[in-house]
């Protein structure tokens, strides 16, 4: 009677093939770290979640350009592994820009589209392919309803999926307060440059604002409890429904009408930036 020992090398491989077509490959469980102890203990798991939809635009003067937020992305999608797929409507990309955050056009496939619904189609479909290292998509709109999209093939195919939000306009930027079904939303904004002891230009400095993270959800991809979410703020506990409720009541009444331009924060203690 013979027996045939089977490569463990070989199983293992089918094995990871097969949890890749199911969808339920080990990367979606997986983050990937800013390596800054102060970002990575704001976010479910300490990093950016593969699998998931995080949102990205400018702040400040760099609003409508948003150089900064494109500088980020990049920067982040270069420590990821494989091809970027960079879906974008206006060719105004510069390349030698990106390179200088790490992430060089060799590793770069530019997909251009005249129309925003072209330009979301297209990173839907590079988030469903599942064999890119992220998948980038310069947009000026998000609904819920495509950010649901993005969001559920982001997380099949376990591939990290970053939206920069680019305004034609100053006013249209009052978009990026609407709901979205992203696990991050980040807001980047140029400071001023450290003064030099001698004549020259300072290093750049950014102002990096995480203004919405959804932390159940980044909890149970880390496979976490809600238990270890609780213990991220300060309070002990997660915010209940009623106590948001309460503000939003208050807020749409008549008692609030002499409120203009506040920005009121439910965190629990826990800073938002």
């Amino acid at each position: 009677m013979k027996t045939h020992v089977r490569p463990s090398g070989i199983i293992d491989e089918l094995r990871e093939q097969i949890a890749k077509l199911e969808g339920m490959s080990a990367r979606k469980a997986e983050c990937l770290p800013f390596g800054i102890a102060e970002i990575d203990a704001k976010l479910p798991g300490g990093g950016l979640a593969f699998g998931g939809l995080h949102e990205f635009a400018g702040g400040g003067s760099g609003t409508v350009d948003g150089a900064a937020a494109a500088l980020m992305v990049a920067g982040i999608a270069a420590r990821t592994k494989g091809k970027i797929l960079w879906c974008l409507s206006r060719p105004d990309l510069f390349a030698p820009s990106i390179s200088q955050a790490g992430l060089h056009p060799d590793r770069v496939i530019f997909v251009e589209a005249d129309r925003e619904e072209d330009v979301l189609a297209h990173f839907e479909e590079g988030l469903a392919f599942g064999g890119l290292g992220a998948v980038v998509g310069e947009i000026v709109r998000l609904p819920m309803i495509t950010s649901r999209r993005l969001q559920l093939a982001a997380e099949k195919s376990g591939t990290m999926g970053l939206a920069l939000r680019r305004w034609r306009r100053q006013t249209e930027a009052n978009d990026y307060g609407q709901p979205t079904a992203s696990v991050t939303r980040w807001r980047i904004s140029v400071l001023p440059s450290e003064e030099l002891p001698v004549a020259g230009v300072g290093r750049p400095r950014w102002l990096v604002e995480l203004m919405r993270v959804m932390l159940e959800a980044g909890v149970k991809r880390a496979g976490k409890t809600i238990a270890d979410l609780d213990k991220m703020v300060p309070f002990g506990r997660i915010g209940r429904p009623e106590e948001v409720a309460a503000l939003v009541a208050f807020l749409a009444s008549s008692e609030a009408e002499f409120m203009c331009g506040s920005l009121v924060e439910i965190t629990g203690a826990q800073p938002v930036a």
